[in-house]
């Protein structure tokens, strides 16, 4: 067993769900500190690597009594229209990641890994985008060349919540797939748990580029199985 660390944000979610199982059969990880608003339950049942600490993401100084050995995995995430204020969507998806990587760079972690989205631009007109890219210009500020960004295209994968702009998604992404090739394959959807299997992959092994698009995420989830 390996003496390795994970910290995952966001472990309920679609990608971080995944993230989750796949962690608990990583040898390098010996221990997983999850940090949920909610417990999950039958957690310790699962892996007795487990350790789960609840908070409402306003008081992150649990944080600070980990460092050396431990990767950051970050997959909080939401919509404007769960957030039902671009405020509060702006608090999820940049406030805390930014936090999270503020609160990093003092202790001496491995790896944050961040997902963010395809199209993300600090410039962009669009607000979704363009906050996603200020989060990546931020963390990236923050943190050098520990930060990992990733940037998946159209989730694909079974969520606990309908929606129905991401069902219309997916029918889209699977009607282009076929022409979707060369300089346009980082358009295909991808299946979450290929996210997750990259994501653990920049952890354990670095990478060059600072931002991963999503067809590298798909290639390197293969690498990763390999």
């Amino acid at each position: 067993m390996g003496k390795r660390t994970a910290i995952l944000f966001g472990a309920t979610g679609l990608v971080g769900s995944h993230l989750l199982e796949i962690l608990i059969k990583e040898e390098e990880y010996a221990k997983i500190v999850l940090f949920n608003r909610k417990p999950v339950k039958a957690l310790h049942s699962i892996s007795p690597k487990i350790e789960e600490i609840i908070t409402d993401f306003h008081d992150l100084k649990q944080l600070e009594g980990y460092g050396k050995g431990s990767d950051l995995y970050c997959c909080l995430g939401t919509t404007i229209k769960k957030a039902k204020t671009k405020e509060s969507f702006r608090q999820v998806d940049f406030d805390l990641p930014v936090v999270i990587a503020s609160i990093a760079s003092r202790k001496p972690f491995n790896r944050f890994v961040v997902i963010s989205s395809i199209g993300a631009n600090a410039e962009s007109r669009n607000f979704y985008l363009r906050t996603k890219g200020e989060m990546e210009q931020a963390v990236r500020g923050i943190l050098g060349e520990k930060a990992i960004i990733v940037r998946p295209s159209m989730l694909l994968g079974q969520r606990n919540e309908y929606r129905f702009g991401e069902v219309l998604g997916k029918w889209f992404s699977g009607l282009l797939s076929p022409i979707l090739i060369g300089k346009l394959a980082r358009y295909k959807g991808i299946q979450a748990s290929d996210v997750a299997r990259a994501m653990v992959w920049l952890a354990l092994h670095g990478t060059e580029s600072p931002i991963i698009e999503s067809d590298q995420l798909y290639k390197l989830s293969k690498k990763y199985l390999a």
